[in-house]
């Protein structure tokens, strides 16, 4: 029986992307784009959006939330998939990057599925809950800034119908959370924290996944 994970070394990597990956050109174009950023580290792998898009088609999602959005490559990998009549609710601060996610949305035929909010995260995801949309969603992703990560569960999991899916992304932080250090930034103790609440939170089914920066699935129960 197996033990640990196999090693994923870069040729094995370079083989698992070249017989796994499906990348439509206006991803990767974006993918491409986004990589020339200050910020570009806040780009998700390919793989990842591929990943949860498939578990998004698997359970025929049609509405869901994300918990930032960046230049909107998530978002376009779960568009992608969902039904004419679906909506993705995208939330986050910067026109800047929005902007260019906007572009290549508009160029994908995809714009009319995404709700863009551009305001701070908790704001919107209160507004949801006060224009009475709580338990209406199928799916949310968080992907912001990690120390208000309990915050945005806790108002995702209400918004999130029962057998709803959230998925929460940097959950090993480079490998930091497993590091006993009393030099951690805020980002690494609230991560940690956040790790910790999902593992003994009865109210859902979870998984964790060494998947790029590490990704946990939440099913609401």
């Amino acid at each position: 029986m197996s033990t640990e994970h196999i090693q994923v070394t870069s040729e094995l990597f370079a083989y698992m992307r070249n017989v796994s990956l499906r990348e439509t050109e206006i991803r990767r174009a974006l993918r491409e784009e986004t990589a020339e950023l200050p910020d570009s580290q806040m780009q998700i792998m390919p793989e990842q959006g591929q990943f949860m898009a498939l578990l998004l088609q698997l359970m025929k999602a049609k509405r869901g939330l994300e918990v930032g959005t960046f230049t909107g490559y998530s978002a376009l990998c779960f568009a992608e998939i969902l039904p004419d009549d679906g909506s993705i609710v995208c939330c986050d601060i910067s026109a800047e990057y929005t902007a260019i996610a906007q572009r290549y949305w508009e160029e994908s035929g995809l714009r009319h599925k995404m709700d863009l909010r551009l305001a701070p995260a908790l704001e919107t995801l209160d507004q949801l809950l006060l224009d009475g949309q709580e338990a209406s969603y199928d799916f949310c992703f968080l992907d912001a800034d990690k120390e208000n990560y309990q915050q945005y569960y806790e108002k995702s999991l209400s918004l999130l119908r029962t057998g709803g899916l959230l998925m929460a992304d940097n959950v090993l932080w480079s490998g930091r959370v497993a590091k006993s250090s009393d030099d951690e930034s805020a980002a690494t103790r609230a991560l940690k924290s956040f790790n910790e609440k999902l593992a003994a939170d009865q109210r859902i089914n979870l998984s964790m996944l060494p998947l790029a920066d590490g990704l946990t699935l939440a099913i609401k129960k």
